[in-house]
């Protein structure tokens, strides 16, 4: 299927607007150069992918990788951060396929100025569905200098884009000397760039800013509500009943553990009591070990989504908990409530194996 490009010109990056100097291309040898609204109304909703010009962006590339794995974009953004000298939560990091002396090239933009971009578009109802950037389309094993909108545009060893004077500059510091093409040779490769499917550009419509940008039907929109809906009370009732399995479960090891110090109590209404009531103490008198444990089990752990996996009890240490939980979260939340219900609770030793977070719970010994 041919491709419709939007392309949008280096020089209307400095005011970014609906006037913003663009040129549509519907195949080759059919180009027509225009402004950004009128480029809406020409394309009339039909979708396109997008061209960046390369001065909206900069062109990396890593070291040799040491893994032949394919590394995570972080891993990417943290390895050329130095190259970069910005705040990484500022930008946008595109990885490309992994080239053949072993490195990944880059593509960096500014995520906010980006953003804004795909908000402009939106807004004049231009539905884009990859964004690419045009230095990057050219092949990387021909070093030509393309006359290109105005500009001369290189992809050896980097994409790069600059007028013709301060590339004939630079030139002498490339590893190879250009091919400097004139417009009729340069507007053949541009074509074969845009429909000859060379290389694999690098589609900067990825992450957190390549979510689906199209209307849904309304009989969608209200199946996939419905859907939603279901999984969520599904979800709920699942969850409600593991923690009452986990507060049942707990409060069947405190029995086990009063029934071995006291096997003469054959009959248990309710434990807490009768633990007082054996011990001889009042409300204001401190609570034996056990009780502490009755009430943590009761008050803390018994309502939190955490897994008991071992309890420990020192006399002058306190009571020591191992468990699972699902994540961090949950432990913050488990000491948040052992403060509320006056017992408060230390978690240490936390570490994460696999999707499940194993910590120690603390509950010191009052005496």
């Amino acid at each position: 299927m041919m491709k419709t490009w939007l392309h949008l010109s280096a020089e209307g990056l400095t005011s970014p607007s609906k006037q913003w100097p663009c040129c549509v291309w519907r195949a080759a040898g059919d180009n027509r150069q225009m402004t950004l609204d009128e480029a809406a109304v020409y394309l009339a909703g039909q979708p396109v992918h997008l061209l960046l010009p390369m001065e909206m962006c900069s062109g990396l590339r890593t070291d040799v990788w040491p893994s032949k794995r394919r590394p995570s974009a972080q891993a990417i953004a943290f390895a050329i951060e130095e190259q970069v000298g910005e705040d990484l939560e500022a930008l946008h990091v595109c990885v490309g396929p992994r080239d053949g002396a072993g490195c990944y090239p880059v593509l960096v933009t500014h995520k906010a100025r980006f953003k804004a971009l795909l908000h402009l578009l939106a807004t004049l109802a231009i539905e884009v569905r990859a964004v690419h950037v045009d230095a990057d389309m050219l092949p990387g094993d021909c070093a030509v200098a393309v006359h290109w909108y105005g500009r001369r545009v290189v992809r050896c060893p980097a994409p790069l884009a600059m007028s013709a004077v301060a590339l004939k500059t630079l030139e002498g510091v490339l590893s190879e000397p250009l091919q400097w093409l004139d417009e009729e040779a340069s507007r053949a490769q541009v074509e074969q760039a845009l429909w000859g499917a060379q290389g694999q550009p690098i589609n900067l419509l990825h992450g957190e800013l390549g979510r689906v940008r199209q209307r849904w039907p309304w009989s969608t929109l209200v199946l996939a509500t419905a859907v939603l809906f279901l999984l969520e009370v599904g979800f709920m009732q699942l969850r409600s009943q593991y923690v009452e399995g986990q507060a049942h479960r707990l409060y069947a090891q405190s029995v086990e553990r009063f029934q071995a110090m006291y096997p003469e109590q054959t009959r248990i209404v309710d434990l807490a009591a009768q633990l007082k009531a054996l011990q001889g103490q009042n409300a204001n008198q401190l609570a034996t070990p056990l009780t502490r444990l009755v009430s943590l089990s009761e008050q803390v752990i018994g309502g939190a989504d955490v897994e008991v996996q071992r309890m420990e009890f020192r006399r002058g240490e306190g009571w020591t908990i191992q468990l699972a939980a699902n994540g961090f979260t949950a432990l913050e939340r488990l000491r948040e409530q052992g403060q509320r219900s006056g017992m408060p609770v230390r978690i240490g030793h936390a570490s994460k194996e696999g999707h499940r977070v194993h910590a120690v719970l603390m509950l010191e010994d009052p005496s």
